[in-house]
């Protein structure tokens, strides 16, 4: 398997809520980069931080968070980028934007996670602190 089909495997897992999937092509020691100023900001390194983590974006949500769009996969060398939309609602916050993931993949596993949003300060007001 290419890592742009990788990557698109890694988006549709994401979009159904396949956790077995996402189990298997996602590192146990992945390195996960959440951008921003709020609660789940920063680097966080390993499935045993990043799965509780992803756990409560969804509770924060209400399970409203989503990728809606996936377009476009670009990769060179171990990166994809994938242009993406996600929507949601939490804290009294609609989002809907466009943003980036950049996955890095070595061995058939994704081993870090970049995220790119287009509104970072909505985004953070989404999330809260």
């Amino acid at each position: 398997m290419s890592n742009i089909d990788i990557a698109k495997t890694y988006i549709k897992a994401i979009q159904t809520g396949d956790q077995a999937t996402l189990g298997q092509l996602i590192s146990p020691d992945v390195i996960w980069h959440q951008p921003g100023n709020h609660q789940f900001s920063g680097t966080h390194r390993g499935m045993a931080a990043v799965g509780p983590m992803l756990g409560k974006m969804m509770e924060v949500s209400k399970g409203t968070f989503a990728i809606t769009r996936a377009d476009h996969f670009m990769a060179t060398g171990d990166w994809v980028a994938i242009t993406i939309e996600f929507a949601g609602e939490a804290n009294g916050v609609q989002l809907r934007q466009p943003g980036v993931d950049l996955v890095r993949v070595e061995g058939g596993k994704i081993v870090e996670v970049r995220l790119f949003s287009s509104d970072q300060p909505q985004e953070d007001a989404f999330w809260g602190q």
